[in-house]
């Protein structure tokens, strides 16, 4: 008998020829790959008062790239940051306004603070009989297994009236840190073998709080940290309505199923390192960049190594420089520009001065570096991964953390687009693809090859 791995290479090589498509033919049928054509811009597939990205204006009847800005229903996402840094924590403040449209006013937030505090209780044995069993080093999938076990617990799980799916909402926006954390601790522990911490969330505190005190062995932290991890979790809570896991949002949401499954996918689309992951690898590369340039403040050191990354010769050989440029945004991320500055303060606090004097270098040198290789038609710019992985590690968070903790921050925003699908959508999304097979004649099994 064959060995599964000969057949399996077998099946696949199968695979590769029956489903390879010429390139040629997406220009052809006029067929946009990944909903965007070749200059980037993205198909319009629905309407959203949630968010929005500028990333061009008009000139003379030019589009012309600008300074990209992001808007939370009809708030500069920076102004917003502003506005809560130096007083209170935003991200519950920020998460009101994605749900419900408008800013709270002093009760408003005190009452949704309680709201949250009281939906922070995972239901009895919970943490013993799902998120202990069977752990895992990809905290993500944890985290969707236990969402999807939520259900199990909702006994009106497929009821989809706002009310009920508001409910589910801020339940999971509740408990997602507490599913994160406990995942992690779980896998450390028995993959890992390090002790056990389960600490109970405390409902004096924060999410950013909450998270930093469950993770952590004695439960402390600073001020400046939790200030920045919940700038960090504002900055990732939303953005545009395009991007791949908000999208499968609304798609699954479409098709009438319930909360915790739709949460689920939007888990699954949002692991993929070519969206959540992102940050993951800026850190490994970045690490890499440290290892192999002795001199770190030599920019024609650094330079070459960044022409060598994009030359496939350096790093895991993609060619790309991770953290440099994005899908919608032209000559800057708002995120990456607000963050930086907070950045730059938990690095004086850290004492990583020298590493962040990496990152700023390294973002400097590597637009110039891309132009030079590609044609850029839009710019590139450091996105928030860039530096939001260089956070993380500062805060002292395990890399197998670095995508769950995106998760706490854009369940506010999946959960504000499921409503808006839900109130508004009439129909399945249905997409549709140009069918580009041959018509072939039937073969009886005696006359086949």
């Amino acid at each position: 008998m064959r060995k599964k791995e000969e057949y399996l290479s077998d099946y696949a090589m199968l695979c590769r020829n029956a489903d390879r498509l010429d390139p040629d033919l997406f220009e052809k049928y006029e067929v946009q790959r990944g909903l965007r054509d070749k200059n980037g811009n993205g198909v319009v597939t629905g309407l959203t008062n949630i968010s929005r990205i500028d990333a061009f204006r008009m000139v003379d009847g030019v589009k012309t790239p600008c300074e990209g800005r992001l808007w939370y229903r009809g708030y500069d996402c920076i102004e917003l940051v502003n506005g809560f840094r130096r007083k209170r924590f935003g991200f519950e403040e920020v998460a009101y306004l994605l749900l419900f449209g408008e800013l709270p006013n002093e009760k408003q937030l005190n009452d949704f603070r309680d709201i949250l505090n009281a939906n922070r209780t995972l239901p009895t044995n919970f943490t013993r009989d799902v998120i202990m069993k069977a752990p895992s080093s990809d905290i993500m999938n944890s985290l969707t297994r236990s969402v999807l076990t939520l259900a199990s617990y909702d006994k009106a799980c497929n009821d989809t009236s706002i009310e009920n799916v508001l409910r589910q909402c801020l339940s999971l926006i509740s408990l997602f840190p507490i599913l994160t954390v406990y995942g992690y601790h779980a896998y450390n522990h028995y993959q890992n073998d390090e002790s056990m911490y389960i600490h109970r969330p405390s409902k004096k505190l924060s999410t950013a709080e909450n998270l930093l005190m469950m993770l952590r062995p004695d439960k402390k932290y600073s001020e400046l940290e939790a200030r920045v991890l919940d700038i960090a979790l504002v900055l990732h809570m939303e953005h545009g309505g395009g991007n791949n896991s908000t999208f499968t949002t609304r798609v699954v949401t479409s098709s009438g199923s319930d909360t915790y499954s739709v949460i689920a996918a939007a888990l699954s689309s949002l692991k993929g390192p070519r969206h959540g992951g992102a940050n993951i690898k800026v850190v490994e590369m970045m690490r890499d960049l440290e290892t192999n340039v002795s001199d770190w403040a030599d920019e024609d050191a650094v330079r070459d190594y960044l022409k060598k990354i994009l030359n496939r010769e350096a790093f895991d050989g993609k060619g790309l420089i991770y953290g440099m440029g994005h899908a919608v945004y032209s000559l800057s991320d708002p995120r990456a520009q607000v963050f930086k500055g907070f950045v730059k303060q938990l690095a004086a606090a850290k004492g990583r001065e020298k590493d962040f004097a990496l990152y700023s270098l390294v973002e400097k040198l590597a637009p110039q570096v891309i132009s030079e290789k590609a044609r850029i038609y839009k710019g590139v710019s450091a996105n928030v991964d860039f530096y939001s992985g260089f956070v993380y590690s500062m805060l002292e968070i395990p890399l197998e953390m670095y995508t769950p903790i995106f998760a706490v921050a854009r369940i506010a925003g999946w959960s504000a687009h499921r409503i808006e699908e839900l109130i508004n959508m009439d129909k399945i999304i249905r997409p549709a693809y140009k069918s580009v097979m041959e018509e072939k004649t039937y073969v009886d099994m005696e006359h086949r090859d």
